[in-house]
């Protein structure tokens, strides 16, 4: 990974970006180990973990939208600081979960502190960086993020290969620690980064007193992006839950694949994020990213449905040209949606609309599993190709929606001259 991206020079991107490495790895242990480690440590049903973490998705869209207010008024690099450290606690505390209602309590703190820190985040982006290289940051983070949860994902194989609950409890701790850890980069930034106290407190009037910005929810442009991408968005637990149930009980080709395809997303990602985030900060320019992605998305739907009618070379030769096409899908749905979710904000409620942003993708990976296996997994192509319909639609929206919101920017320039 090149330096420039693991060690960025300015302090606030700094703090960011070394925070997200220990989270994204404790990220990418937890996922391997948590769905065993609650089956066979603590003892749980599936149907009990699944409606715990739903019930934990539900408060994670709460808190997601919460914490845009919040980071308001307290500002998001201490709300961000805050955050990670209950998330951490939460996370340990899983050591000690024994009943389902215990474990429900402690994902939904574990998932709300997560949510927080997303709106935080994000909210802290939107306020210290401008222009082109807000979203540039984002997409610098969001590699740094891929390639560390692949690299937690590669480590949690010695618990996995151990197999013991003692092994499994070793790695939930280590899960704990490193998010914990994530506090530390975030400790003290307003002493590094001259200038984030005023960038980060609330507007004043003449008077002194904070100015209280329009509200989010009154903006039907930006309510109207969000809900797209929110669609669009399901394409995470369409990677995540619908493709490797699909290639598992749909297809003969082998399970392995699963892990392949990972890999080939990472690298990706890792390789094209940055590149296709450039000139997302203009909304025309976004919107058409999102569009040609959302385009790219119903074609490898279609290509992972075909998958289930051929034997297993041809299998995993349809699996890896879908998966190419998806991640260049994501790739470009993400870079294009976080330009309109910057750009198309009002800066003096930065926190508010982020949060709204973030509520968008808490909903998304919460209806993401439900959707994708009711629809691809249990309908077969048929259910493919609804997927397929159904983000080439939203993305065409966005499209529409982001030229008509640059023309309104742009008409009082051309009025004036």
């Amino acid at each position: 990974m090149p330096r420039p991206v693991l060690l960025p020079t300015e302090p606030v991107e700094r703090a960011l970006t070394l925070s997200t490495v220990t989270a994204a790895a404790s990220t990418g242990l937890f996922y391997s180990v948590s769905a065993l480690y609650f089956t066979r440590v603590i003892g749980l049903s599936a149907p009990t973990v699944g409606l715990g973490l739903t019930i934990a998705g539900a408060v994670g869209v709460a808190a997601s939208f919460a914490g845009g207010q919040l980071a308001d008024r307290v500002g998001a690099d201490r709300l961000q600081l805050v955050a990670n450290a209950v998330q951490g606690a939460a996370l340990l505390a899983y050591v000690w979960a024994g009943t389902a209602v215990t474990f429900t309590l402690i994902a939904c703190v574990a998932v709300g502190g997560r949510s927080l820190q997303g709106t935080a985040k994000a909210t802290l982006q939107a306020r210290w960086f401008t222009g082109p290289e807000r979203v540039a940051v984002r997409a610098r983070l969001r590699v740094v993020t891929n390639v560390f949860i692949g690299l937690g994902t590669c480590l949690a194989a010695a618990a996995l290969v151990v197999g013991t609950a003692e092994a499994y409890r070793a790695t939930m701790v280590l899960v704990a620690v490193l998010t914990a850890l994530a506090t530390i980069p975030l400790a003290g930034l307003r002493a590094r980064a001259p200038g984030l106290v005023e960038a980060l407190a609330r507007t004043l009037d003449e008077g002194g007193d904070p100015v209280r910005g329009p509200s989010p929810l009154r903006d039907r442009t930006y309510l109207t992006s969000v809900a797209l991408n929110s669609v669009i968005a399901m394409q995470f637990g369409m990677q995540s839950v619908g493709v490797p149930l699909w290639i598992a009980t749909r297809t003969e080709a082998p399970t392995v694949v699963i892990s392949v395809l990972l890999v080939v997303n990472t690298v990706l990602v890792a390789l094209f994020q940055v590149r296709a985030s450039r000139g997302t900060h203009e909304i025309g320019h976004a919107g058409r990213t999102v569009r040609r992605g959302s385009l790219l998305l119903a074609a490898a739907c279609l290509l992972y449905g075909s998958a289930g009618s051929g034997g297993a070379v041809a299998a995993v030769v349809v699996l890896v040209a879908a998966e190419l096409l998806g991640t260049a899908a994501e790739i470009w749905c993400e870079a294009g949606g976080w330009g309109l979710a910057f750009e198309l904000a009002d800066p003096r409620s930065a926190g508010a609309y982020q949060g709204l942003s973030q509520t968008g993708y808490a909903l998304a990976n919460m209806l993401a599993p439900l959707v994708v296996t009711a629809t691809a997994v249990d309908h077969g192509m048929p259910g493919w190709v609804l997927l397929a319909a159904v983000f080439a639609a939203a993305g065409t929206g966005v499209g529409a929606l982001a030229g008509r919101a640059a023309t309104r920017r742009t008409q009082p320039v051309a009025l004036m001259a």
